[in-house]
Formats: C-alpha cells, sequence, structure tokens
C-alpha cells in the first residue's frame, strides 16, 4: 500500500489550495520571506546529497546530455504550456485571480515547484524505498515539507498549485511500482551518482525559487533517467581501464 505516496499527494493538494483560500490574509513578509526559505532549504538539501557522490565525471556528463536532451524536446516549454492550459480554467473555477501579475515571474515560480514537488531526491528515494521495504517515513517527513511550501507557493500563484499533485502522484506511484526492477540490479555507486545528479537539480531549483539565477529545471531532468546508466558504464569500464 503506497501510504506515503498518497499522503504526500494530499498535503500538496490541501495545502495549495488553503494557501490560495487564504491568499492576501498571510502577511505579505510571510509570503516573501518564505519562498526564499524554501529556496534556500532545497539548496541546502542539495549540496547534502551532492557530497554523496562518487564520481563526478559520470554525473557531470549526464547533466550536460541530459539538458540536452530536455532543450530539444523542449520538455520546459511543455510544462509551460501545460501550466497556461490550466490556469485559465482553474482561475474560472475557484474566482482567484493569483498575486503573480508578471507571467513570466508565474512560470518561473511554477516550474520551479513543478520540479522540487516531483522530482525532488527525497521524493524519489522515499518512492523508491516505499515500494522496496514498506517504510513510508522518508515520505511522510516530506509530505509536511510540501504542505507547507504549496500553501505558501499558493498564496501568490492560485489555486493551481493544488493540482501539481496530479503529476506528483503520478510520478511517485511510477517509481514505486517500479522499485522492484530498479533497485536490485542497482549499486552503491550508481545510486551515489544518482543521488549526487538529483542534488545539483535541486540546488539549481533552490537558486531558481529565491530569484537568483533561472536554471532550466524541467530539461535538467531527463539527468535523472541517463546517470545510472552512465555511472555503470564509467565505473565498469572507464575506471578499470585506468587502474
Amino acid at each position: 500500500m503506497p501510504i506515503g505516496v498518497i499522503v504526500n499527494s494530499l498535503a500538496v493538494l490541501l495545502g495549495g489550495f488553503l494557501g490560495a483560500w487564504l491568499g492576501k490574509k498571510i502577511p505579505e513578509r510571510i509570503r516573501t520571506s518564505l519562498p526564499l526559505t524554501f529556496g534556500a532549504a532545497s539548496m541546502a538539501m542539495g549540496v547534502a546529497y551532492i557530497v554523496k557522490m562518487n564520481a563526478l565525471p559520470p554525473v557531470i556528463l549526464a547533466l550536460i546530455l541530459g539538458t540536452a536532451i530536455g532543450e530539444l524536446i523542449k520538455l520546459e516549454k511543455g510544462i509551460e504550456w501545460c501550466g497556461n492550459r490550466a490556469r485559465g480554467p482553474i482561475e474560472r473555477l475557484f474566482s482567484n485571480n493569483p498575486n503573480v501579475e508578471n507571467q513570466k515571474e508565474f512560470m518561473e515560480k511554477l516550474v520551479g515547484i513543478v520540479v522540487l514537488f516531483c522530482a525532488s531526491g527525497t521524493g524519489v528515494f522515499g518512492a523508491l524505498k516505499e515500494g522496496m521495504s514498506g517504510d513510508h517515513s522518508v515520505l511522510l517527513a516530506k509530505a509536511i515539507l510540501d504542505f507547507f511550501t504549496a500553501g505558501i507557493f499558493a498564496t501568490a500563484l492560485g489555486y493551481i498549485v493544488m493540482t501539481i499533485c496530479v503529476p506528483q502522484f503520478i510520478v511517485l506511484m511510477a517509481l514505486f511500482l517500479s522499485a522492484s526492477l530498479i533497485l536490485p540490479i542497482s549499486t552503491p555507486t550508481m545510486v551515489a551518482d544518482f543521488t549526487a545528479c538529483g542534488g545539483m537539480i535541486m540546488l539549481a531549483t533552490g537558486l531558481r525559487i529565491s530569484g537568483i539565477k533561472s536554471f532550466p529545471i524541467a530539461s535538467m531532468l531527463p539527468a535523472l533517467v541517463l546517470v545510472m546508466p552512465i555511472s555503470y558504464l564509467w565505473s565498469t569500464y572507464v575506471m578499470a581501464v585506468v587502474k
């Protein structure tokens, strides 16, 4: 039973709804400062994951190739398109006008939190761990953070934040179901490099959420698919030749 996956998605749904419903009732200083705190938290979590890296070259190669693939297939543009398509009907349904008037700022924040909720290292490993062992403690802890994160961002972006629970549920459930296939064929080296790759993306996500630098977060996501095979090839063949 994917208890952690369900609770995590419900936390985003409820947090997004409450944040959008309360809206401007939450003081401006809180709505302004907390996203910066969430950005800093994302960067800190990213650094914590990066230090677990086994080898830098395969992680960098995966990031470069993954970002190139993401840009070629216009992955970020696809997320922006979906966000724009969903924004209008949701605003009409709830009669809610987000506090973010600038379209570019709206999409910057939306893409950032989509990645934060759906592709964070904590969520990925939490779903895999629950799928293999039934331990949902990681996802339950993540649900607490996601509840408040969704609530604060919803005060600015509106009810569209609560809809992120749908892709989040799909991603986490897919990982939960595939855990029995992925983890048995992975090695500690592959997992370490995968963790570091996710950490780099989380670091970039934090910089984006904080408004420091607009990294192409969504376009970087294919790196998570590539990093484990590249890590395996690197440790098996390249390092064997070097030694």
